[in-house]
């Protein structure tokens, strides 16, 4: 199923359908800033391991998951003075930030150093989802592992709509993915370079 949300001005009846399908076990896709992401809920232990099948993905690597606000990451993130300052600052924005996870973050979604990579995309779509959904969503680019990302909607929906539950058409992006950056320790280091500019960075 393909759903069209306005980018700009979300339509509540739709993202209510969206937020009804995530509640049920759903796994769909959705735009973010950089690249179309493929999630379910985080507490959807079925839905993250069909999304590990989907891609193909090793279960040694975890997924990183999408939060509405600095508050809630909070909840699921240790996160130091030093660490919020950085987040406020380019948060909303494409960049994913690693922090040591705290015992909220189910266990799939855990690496073995106990961090986790956390989201929070400048995109009205996806951060509504959250928002009304109250949970985190599980995301990760929809590519097969090592394949070029998807930027167009409709060929998701061709070639991937038959395993998923829902595709939120939000137009065509980047297929850019985030900047990886590791915030542990109080230290800043990039794991990837990505859409996110890292030019503040000293």
């Amino acid at each position: 199923m393909m759903l069209s949300i306005n980018p700009e001005n979300p339509q509540q009846r739709l993202l209510d359908r969206v937020v009804e399908c995530l509640r049920q076990d759903g796994v769909i896709v959705y735009p973010t800033d950089t690249t179309y992401g493929i999630g379910c809920d985080i507490y959807n232990k079925k839905g993250i391991e069909r999304i590990y099948q989907i891609k193909q993905r090793d279960k040694r690597k975890p997924f990183s998951f999408i939060c509405p606000d600095l508050a809630t990451i909070t909840n699921y993130a240790n996160v130091s003075n030093f660490a919020f300052k950085i987040m406020k600052r380019h948060l909303p924005g494409p960049y994913t930030f690693v922090l040591e996870a705290t015992r909220e973050v189910p266990g799939l979604l855990v690496t073995r150093q106990r961090t986790v990579g956390v989201r929070m995309p400048d995109n009205q779509i996806v951060l509504e989802i959250v928002r009304q959904l109250e949970h985190p969503l599980v995301t990760t680019s929809v590519n097969i592992t090592q394949q070029q990302t998807y930027e167009d909607p409709s060929l998701i929906e061709d070639e991937l709509g038959g395993q998923l539950d829902m595709v939120i058409d939000g137009g065509k992006l980047s297929g850019d993915p985030s900047t990886v950056i590791s915030l542990l320790d109080d230290k800043i280091e990039v794991l990837r370079q990505g859409r996110g500019d890292i030019s503040w960075i000293k």
